[in-house]
């Protein structure tokens, strides 16, 4: 089922060029579909409309764990909430001050997070 996204897949793949030092978005036949098989943070294919902290075999924060546990989807606002400050949404969306993310790369322009995300969401979708 497709994803409604409102930003703009060919800017946010330009965009997402300051995600692949730690981000590799790879589908499920293994192919690479961006970034350069990065290992920092999880694979990003599919997370659209996705749990949070649910990519198998990688290792979350105790507090993204817990968000996902808690029900925290990536819907597009959720998403460019998140990547704009990861620790402060953590402990907003966890009611906890000291819930902390592991992710430290914020995206400054909210357009861009809401292109990247869009860009995202249109892999998954090819």
């Amino acid at each position: 089922m497709p994803v409604a996204f409102s930003g703009d897949p060919a800017a946010g793949e330009a965009a997402f060029r300051q995600c692949i030092a730690c981000h590799v978005v790879v589908d499920e036949a293994g192919e690479t579909l961006a970034g350069r098989n990065a290992q920092v943070g999880p694979n990003l294919y599919g997370i659209a409309g996705r749990q949070a902290g649910q990519v198998d075999g990688f290792k979350y924060s105790r507090s993204m764990e817990a968000a996902g546990e808690a029900g925290l989807e990536w819907t597009e606002d959720t998403f460019v909430t998140y990547v704009q400050d990861p620790t402060a949404y953590l402990r907003d969306y966890l009611d906890d001050p000291r819930a902390r993310g592991a992710m430290t790369h914020r995206v400054r322009k909210e357009d861009e997070a809401y292109d990247v995300y869009a860009y995202l969401a249109n892999l998954a979708e090819e």
